[in-house]
């Protein structure tokens, strides 16, 4: 079968895919490719095509969505299918922008954990009873990748391209989900990138938010 490359969030690693792993790679070679090693969406992109194998299908969450929507920029005939998660195909809205210069500086001054507490994570789950123990989890792939990956995703998000176009240039299978509850990533916005896609199934998870392979 097509191999799968999985992309993850902002300040997540494989363990944010670890559901997905365990039942896709009985049948199927499944690469993670991190995308922590440069300041721009492209950069990022062009590391997971040197990376990747020639022809696969990519899945990607939240700011690993992004990078997947560049990647398939960048290489449309080696993507076979897409899965785009909780994720969105515009460049960043100027109220966001203007959030990331002082989340930055506190990083840079050593208090990145508190902004993924105070700031971030507040945004990730939707309610339910395994909340404390998914949390704690987000927080342990924040601090094993550290401040350093935090300023160099956030600038990437900051600076990042609409890629409206791109959707619509691809006639492949492609899957649309997210988490009824996201409020990072609305309903509205992946109904958006549906109806870019030419051969889009859309999918709500239900009692879910931001996370929904955790979740």
């Amino acid at each position: 079968m097509t191999p799968l490359v999985l992309l993850p969030g902002m300040m997540c690693d494989a363990r944010l895919f670890g559901p997905q792993t365990a039942h896709f790679s009985g049948g199927r070679a499944v690469h993670h490719a991190p995308i922590s090693g440069a300041d721009s969406v492209e950069a990022l992109a062009a590391s997971v095509l040197a990376g990747a194998p020639e022809r696969f299908a990519l899945a990607g969450l939240s700011m690993g969505g992004i990078v997947a929507m560049e990647v398939l920029r960048q290489a449309p005939g080696r993507i076979e299918r897409i899965a785009l998660l909780d994720t969105n195909p515009l460049a960043e809205a100027d109220a966001v922008k203007a959030r990331r210069g002082p989340q930055i500086d506190k990083a840079r001054s050593g208090r990145m954990a508190e902004v993924m507490r105070d700031e971030m994570m507040p945004n990730y789950l939707a309610d339910g009873p395994g909340k404390p123990a998914l949390l704690d989890l987000c927080m342990e792939m924040a601090l094993d990748l550290g401040p350093e990956v935090f300023i160099r995703q956030s600038i990437a998000l900051r600076d990042r391209p609409d890629q409206s176009e791109t959707l619509r240039g691809f006639d492949g299978p492609a899957l649309v989900l997210c988490g009824r509850h996201d409020v990072l990533c609305p309903v509205a916005r992946h109904e958006l990138m549906a109806g870019l896609l030419t051969g889009a199934t859309l999918a709500i998870v239900e009692d879910a938010g931001h996370m929904p392979t955790l979740e």
